[in-house]
């Protein structure tokens, strides 16, 4: 901090030892009775007659923002959640509470206006107060706003201060509680039970990914952080809960990036008796009303163009897309050694273990991905890369399984899931496989899961979309952190300054 910043929280904690002299420098008896929102929508387009003729009594409380102080008689706004209404004071209405506010009172500070609504000459709603308190001291002045706040590590690590001074900022955060609930009405009207699964797992699974792995004492055993909570979420099918649904959050030891958090929420969901195509259309209907819910019929913009959920998203074949991509014909790619030729005159690092199926979506991740700005759904996965996805009927080498992309990134993964305890526990001792020869994000076997299939999970399909990704796509946000409100940063945590 600063030598003049230091000298500034100086004077202020100056003036709070003078109110601590007085008694109780924090006080909680103040009730306010309007917020600046309501105020405006009720009484804003009265007059200065109408307000003079039928007085208005209100009670407001908030931040003090602006000051203007001329003598005997000063103007402030203050600012709530919902807005900022100007309150005027007079020394002869409030006596020494006014001399308080001259002298004590900074910005930055809660305060509390009670008195009777007026307009001035400007025709500006005004509080013309006849009661001013001073309910919190602020130690440390609010930042300059087109400096502090415009830097992102301020705004990520101080994330008070960010909504505290930017509206916009709020508002991101109340359209992502709004996706919330509608996401939980879409489920719930359609017959999906909400439902909780542990956070802590023995044995990771459900997704190929690196856990964070944490000990519990009393029982002497490592356990992980769930990296998703699919193979819990099928144990209930198993047992008779033919649809259901969890939004909660996961955690995966990876790397920090605009799209990547090392914590994350997703809302997984399973459908027994539908198949990956179901699920696409039911990912189509969700979206759309998602995109309704906050206000944007069905269309978004994304960098200048005009993304359309509105009409049926294309479903697109990977092989098919990679083909076009590289400029061969689908033919060309059926083995791994052409795919390997491709990934090296395309300057991708491959592993001398990796089969067809991995060649493929490494070559997908790198040429093809971000360059999805349309949605589209990418069906046929390679089993290889899908280790609890049913087999495909035609082509046993793929899965019936689709991911949804729409602004170059991944939105949605879902697919038919694989209900054969015998496959099942093949595709586990091939990532244990894996795992052995050095593979972090490879799956362990869990035999915990096999047995619940081999108590017999009907034909289902499940999926998982990212929350905070969706809610990227839906305000236009650059990065993750944008949307998570104490985003995981370098050098510390989210509270460090």
């Amino acid at each position: 901090m600063s030598d003049s910043a230091n000298d500034l929280v100086a004077q202020r904690r100056r003036k709070l030892a003078e109110l601590r002299g007085r008694g109780n420098a924090y006080p909680n008896d103040f009730r306010r009775q309007h917020r600046a929102a309501a105020l405006a929508t009720e009484f804003g387009a009265k007059s200065k007659a109408e307000l003079a003729a039928s007085p208005v009594g209100t009670a407001v409380a908030g931040r003090l923002v602006l000051r203007r102080a001329m003598g005997k008689a000063s103007f402030i706004t203050v600012a709530d959640e919902t807005g900022s209404i100007q309150c005027y004071l007079r020394q002869d209405a409030l006596g020494s509470a006014y001399e308080d506010f001259r002298a004590l009172w900074d910005l930055g500070d809660v305060v509390g206006i009670a008195g009777t609504l007026m307009k001035t000459n400007k025709g500006e709603l005004t509080v013309h107060a006849r009661e001013a308190r001073l309910l919190a001291k602020t130690l440390r002045p609010p930042p300059e706003k087109f400096h502090g706040l415009a830097d992102t590590e301020t705004r990520y690590r101080q994330r008070y201060l960010d909504l505290a001074a930017n509206p916009a900022a709020r508002e991101l955060f109340r359209t992502r509680a709004t996706v919330v609930r509608a996401l939980r009405r879409f489920f719930d009207e359609r017959g999906f039970l909400e439902v909780e699964t542990p956070m802590m797992h023995p044995i990771p699974g459900g997704a190929t990914a690196r856990p964070f792995v944490t000990h519990h004492n009393a029982l002497d055993v490592d356990l992980y952080l769930r990296v998703a909570p699919e193979l819990y979420l099928k144990r209930l099918v198993v047992g008779g809960f033919e649809k259901v649904y969890e939004l909660n959050r996961c955690f995966r030891n990876e790397g920090l990036s605009a799209r990547h958090s090392p914590e994350f929420t997703t809302v997984e969901f399973y459908q027994a008796y539908a198949d990956y195509a179901d699920m696409m259309d039911l990912t189509e209907a969700l979206l759309r009303d998602l995109l309704r819910a906050v206000g944007g019929g069905e269309q978004l913009t994304h960098d200048g163009e005009v993304l359309d959920f509105g009409a049926e998203i294309p479903r697109r074949r990977m092989l098919a897309v990679v083909a076009e991509a590289v400029g061969k014909e689908e033919a060309d790619l059926a083995g791994a050694p052409a795919l390997r030729e491709v990934a090296a005159e395309s300057g991708i690092a491959t592993e001398t273990s990796w089969g067809w199926g991995r060649l493929l979506m490494e070559l997908f991740e790198a040429k093809v991905e971000d360059k999805l700005v349309q949605p589209t759904f990418i069906i046929d996965y390679p089993a290889e890369v899908s280790p609890l996805s049913r087999r495909n009927d035609a082509n046993p080498l793929l899965v019936d399984r689709f991911e949804l992309f729409a602004a170059g990134r991944e939105i949605a993964n879902g697919f038919s899931e694989l209900n054969d305890p015998e496959d099942q526990a093949l595709r586990f001792r091939e990532q244990a496989a894996l795992k052995a020869q050095g593979d972090a994000e490879a799956m362990h076997f869990d035999q915990d899961y096999v047995m619940a299939l081999e108590h017999g999970l009907p034909p289902t399909a499940g999926e998982g979309i990212g929350l905070d990704r969706l809610v990227m796509l839906l305000t236009g946000s650059a990065s993750i952190r944008d949307v998570i409100l104490f985003p995981q940063l370098r050098g510390g945590s989210p509270a460090t300054p």
